[in-house]
Parts: structure tokens; sequence; C-alpha cells
């Protein structure tokens, strides 16, 4: 079983929490039933393994009742704990109150590391785990509906679904019981890449304000801005993937295998490729490389995208840090003196619980996908196409001018799903961004914007606790 006597992540997103909440004005027993985690499930149960059987540790909490259903993805992990889930169903409820999106926050866990078991143990303990939630009534399309996490995609996600309708014959909506699904089974395109796409909208939002560049001594926008990701999983690698499409230079990548760098740039996909055929990222032609992974965070960048696991940024290796900004990909891979010492060095951070929301605010998409049972673009794509081919005639036969074809084609078509998906993830990441920092530049006892990001999720879900009546 994990050991829980030495964890604090709860104790630091409380501690966020009450030095945010000093800047509202909400009465201290609601403060209290915000920060609170409402349902803590942990539980056991038994698989056979071998000739014998081996007793799994699971958990799911769910954090805020204030919307439903609550919302947060499952972590396949064998460092997991329930403080650890606590924490991470907390940021969930705060993360869903920043980007607008209607749930309450959970998370769930399952205590293995997934590479020591087979697909089938993997199955069937995936399986289990769903059961167990099922008789307790921690899942459902209008109760609590989980998402890959760490340690889980897909595959995991397709099990939940099927024993899900498998125990609810007839459940119109039961798809919407779990997002992050295959497209086959009524995903959505865009879900596997969103939270590396929404990093990436993020930090693209943040450096494109120049007054707050030109205090860090940077220019505005992404163009020659030095970046250094660790982690090259899905988050990671997206993140790098789409800020080097936006103009940014991926000088250095980190795994726990070690890190790389090259001030002149790397090549992502095939750093990616490099790893999958040799099995590390070290030994990438043309880069130096650092067998500590934190090595890496130290080196020369301008932005440093922490994607992989909490608490890798602490007081001990904040001052080695030459970033100007870090954008929490992870969660709570910062923690709270860390933050204070880099504010205190001039540097901006990105809070997870919204730099890493594009997870959440696409599977709340996938989730009305399944309610309404069509998918996104599909009945207007072709009407769209239509009338713009019919503006574009009417426009050349008035002009008596012809325009391109690969013009014409452009300005006529439908948006796709993926489009629709992705146009409406880059606008919920730059509305919200232009409210945490409204709130951070009018507030000037405000010192980050993790603060400003808590200070606007606390006063949106009082507001919900006031208007369901709950609180006076």
């Amino acid at each position: 079983m994990a050991n829980h006597s030495d964890t604090n992540f709860f104790a630091d997103v409380c501690k966020n929490f009450d030095n945010a909440a000093k800047h509202t004005s909400h009465q201290e027993g609601l403060l209290s039933q915000i920060k609170a985690c409402n349902s803590v499930y942990r539980f056991q149960f038994p698989i056979r393994r071998g000739n014998g059987f081996e007793v799994i540790d699971a958990w799911r909490v769910e954090h805020s009742h204030h919307m439903s259903p609550t919302k947060g993805g499952i972590r396949y992990s064998d460092m997991v704990n329930e403080d650890e889930v606590m924490a991470l169903a907390a940021l969930m409820t705060y993360k869903c109150a920043i980007v607008n999106v209607p749930f309450g926050g959970a998370k769930g866990g399952i205590c293995i590391d997934p590479k020591k078991y087979t697909v089938g143990e993997l199955e069937n303990i995936t399986r289990r785990y769903t059961t167990e939630l099922i008789k307790k009534n921690f899942i459902g399309p209008a109760v609590d509906v989980p998402a890959p996490d760490y340690g889980s995609g897909e595959r995991e996600m397709s099990w939940i679904a099927d024993t899900y309708q498998t125990m609810n014959p007839g459940q119109l909506d039961a798809l919407g019981c779990v997002t992050g699904k295959p497209i086959a089974l009524h995903g959505i395109r865009g879900r596997k890449e969103a939270t590396g796409r929404g990093v990436a909208y993020a930090v693209r939002e943040c450096v494109d304000h120049a007054e707050d560049m030109q205090k860090l001594g940077l220019t505005a926008g992404l163009g020659n801005k030095r970046v250094i990701v660790q982690g090259l999983g899905n988050v990671g690698f997206h993140s790098a993937k789409f800020l080097a499409e936006f103009g940014a230079t991926i000088v250095g990548l980190c795994e726990y295998e070690g890190a790389i760098y090259n001030e002149n740039g790397l090549n992502v996909e095939e750093v990616f490729a490099h790893r999958v055929a040799t099995g590390s990222i070290l030994g990438f032609p043309g880069a130096k490389e650092f067998k500590n992974s934190k090595e890496g965070l130290e080196q020369p960048c301008d932005i440093l995208v922490p994607a992989a696991l909490e608490n890798q940024i602490t007081s001990e290796n904040i001052k080695n840090i030459k970033a100007k900004i870090i954008a929490e990909g992870a969660n709570g891979p910062c923690t709270p003196e860390a933050e204070e010492i880099f504010t205190e060095m001039g540097g901006i951070i990105i809070p997870d619980m919204y730099c890493n929301a594009g997870g959440v605010t696409v599977s709340y998409f996938e989730w009305l996908k399944n309610l309404s049972h069509v998918a996104f673009g599909r009945m207007e794509n072709r009407y769209a196409t239509n009338s713009n081919a019919i503006l574009i005639n009417t426009l050349e036969n008035i002009t008596g001018k012809t325009i391109l074809k690969e013009h014409r084609d452009l300005i006529v078509k439908g948006a796709s799903e993926i489009e629709l998906v992705n146009s409406g993830l880059e606008d919920t990441m730059i509305n919200s961004y232009i409210e945490i920092r409204n709130t951070w530049v009018k507030n000037k006892d405000i010192k980050t914007l993790r603060t400003a990001a808590f200070v606007g999720a606390i006063d949106k879900i009082a507001m919900s606790y006031m208007n369901l009546g709950i609180w006076p």
C-alpha cells in the first residue's frame, strides 16, 4: 500500500486556497465548505494473477458537488495515494470554475505500475474498479464522469464505458459516463492532444501581453522564445509540438532517464521517434545530455514547461531555474515555497489549474456530444459550405473577378468537428487567461496568477452555492 505519512500535496492546495481567500469577502463557513473534499471513497479489490491473487488499492474522490456531474481523471501509478487524489480532485473543482466548465471536481487513482501488468490484467483491474464505482454510485453521466490521467488512456476509458453500459442496459446516455474514449466509441476528435494544445494556447496568450513581458526583459510573442519541456508523455509531447508550431524554439527536453539540450533547437517528433526506437531520449544526435533529469530544467531558456509529475520544482532547485516563465503542464509541479521564491525573483508562473485545463474543456465537449448523440459539425457543415459557395459566386458575378481555387476552397469550407473543438478550446483558454490577468492587474495585493485564478474560482463556486440556496 502507498505510504501516506509524508505527503502534503492536498495541504499545498489548501495553502494556496487560503492565500487567495484573504482577497475575497466570503464567510468563513462557506470557504470551509468550498475547500473540503465532500466524498472520499477508498477501497480494495482482489484480482487473480498467475496462480494467486493480488489486492489492489484504489480511490475515487468527489471534491465538490456545487455542480453535477463531478469530473476528473483516473491515475494509474504505484505512487498514487489518498492525499494526491484529494489534491487533484480539489484542483479539478477550481480548474472547471476557472475555464467556465459546469462540473464539480473529482479524481481517481489505482495504486499500480501499469508497465508491470499484462493487457488482460489491466483490463480486469479497470473493469473491477468501474464495478466498484457503479456499486457506490460514483460514476454516471449525471453523477461523476472519469477521464484519462497519468498512466491511463483511450483503451482504459473504453473498458470503463463498456462495463458501465453492460451494467446499465437501456440507459440512453450511458456513453457519457466517461470521456477520453476512442472515436469509435463516440469520443471526440482533438481530445488526446487537448491538454498539450491548451498549454500552448496558455503560454502564447501569456507572452502576447507586451507590458508583462517588458517587466521580464522579454519581447512579446512566441517568436525567438526558448522553451524547455519536462515530460515527453501525452501532455509534454503535444505542448512542445504546438509551441514549436506557434513559433517557439524547443531547446530542451527532460524525461526520467535524463535530459537533452540544444540551444539551436530540437525537433520534438524526431526526439520522440528516437525514444521509441532506443527507449531513451539520451543519445539524440547533436544534443548535450544530462543523466540527472532535473539538471535539464536548469539550462538557459525563457519558458519552462514542467509536464510530468508534482513537486518537481522546490525551494531546493528553484534558484537554479533560468526561465522567466514557468507554465505548469502537470498538476502541482511547483511547491508553494518555490513559487514564492520565483515570484520574488521576478518570474511568472502560469498555474496548473488554468494551464492544463485543455483536457477537461474538450472532455466537456465530448460529454455534450454524448448527451446530444450527434457529432459537432455534422448538421451544419454542408449547409455552411453551400452557403459560402453561393456568397463567393455572387461576389464573383458582381465584381467580374475570379477567386483562386485554393482561396475559394479555404473560404467556402464548413467547419469539421476537430476545427470546432480546437476553436472552442482556443477561445476558452484566451478568455480564461484574460479573466485571471484582469484580477491580477486590478488588485495590487495579488502577487501571482495562481492567487488571481483561485480568487476567480472561489467567487464562481461561492455564487453557485448561493444560487442553489445552500448558502444564505
